[in-house]
């Protein structure tokens, strides 16, 4: 219950959001927060390759 929001809630937010910074620059707050929301999904992705290389790396120098 107290997790979801309604559309009443996001009106309000939108609302606040227009007033503080103006609707000129929405389409640029959009913007920054897409690219950080792409950026942050492609490193969750890169993340099991980074760990399987860290761990093939350290299995040869275990052998060796």
């Amino acid at each position: 219950m107290f997790g979801s929001l309604g559309l009443p809630e996001i009106l309000l937010l939108v609302l606040i959001v227009i007033l503080i910074f103006g609707a000129k620059r929405l389409p640029e707050i959009g913007r920054g927060l897409g690219k950080g929301i792409q950026n942050f999904k492609k490193a969750l992705k890169g993340k099991p390759d980074e760990i399987e290389s860290t761990s093939k790396t350290e299995e040869k120098e275990e052998e060796a």
